[in-house]
């Protein structure tokens, strides 16, 4: 339908591949109105956090928090830049977890980067707003994707985890969708600094 698509790799926990990519996107498109930090790396919850070692940690913390703001810190960057020259206004949505919620054993540096991003997310909407620049944190609960493919055919898991789950399933993409939309356009226009859960009733 005449969309215009762009699709770079990129290694968010290097500021400067971050830099760089989004320098790409601004030539390519034109203009960034939406920005959704949305990489992500499990913990390997292989043993308890007295054996968690600096690399584990600095390997989740790298790409879920460091990336993460890295990549916000661009797009405000850029938006700032709009405002100023009289066109101000957009989206900023960190991708956090339920986990921010309530405490995962072995996945201390997860939740961790999780509630970190929320930090960092209610700093930018109050930091921006004068910008017309709103942001939020969106909580994903139990969500198929590749990150959780394991779990997904886990019976144990399934059974004990996702049978807490009110609406008895797993999420699916389809299913944050609709707040992903509502979060980019106008009719989220007064919404910022806030949290959203989107988990099932979990």
């Amino acid at each position: 339908h005449g969309r215009k698509v762009h699709a770079q790799i990129v290694d968010v926990g290097d500021q400067a591949q971050v830099q760089a990519g989004f320098a790409e996107t601004l030539k390519v498109m034109g203009h960034v109105d939406n920005c959704v930090a949305n990489s992500g790396v499990s913990g390997r919850g292989k043993g308890s956090l007295l054996e968690m070692d600096y690399e584990e940690w600095r390997r989740v913390m790298r790409v879920n928090l460091d990336g993460a703001i890295f990549t916000m810190r661009e797009a405000c960057r850029h938006m700032k830049a709009r405002a100023e020259a009289g066109d101000p206004g957009g989206s900023i949505v960190g991708v956090s977890s339920m986990v921010a919620n309530f405490g995962a054993a072995k996945n201390e540096h997860y939740g961790a980067s999780k509630i970190g991003v929320m930090g960092a997310v209610n700093g930018i909407a109050v930091e921006f707003a004068r910008y017309g620049i709103r942001a939020n944190s969106l909580l994903p609960g139990w969500a198929e994707s590749e990150l959780t493919s394991g779990l997904v055919v886990d019976d144990n898991f399934n059974k004990k985890a996702i049978g807490r789950v009110p609406l008895r399933r797993w999420g699916q993409p389809a299913d944050f969708g609709g707040i992903a939309i509502y979060l980019a356009s106008p009719a989220s226009s007064f919404h910022t600094g806030d949290a959203i859960l989107i988990d099932g009733g979990y």
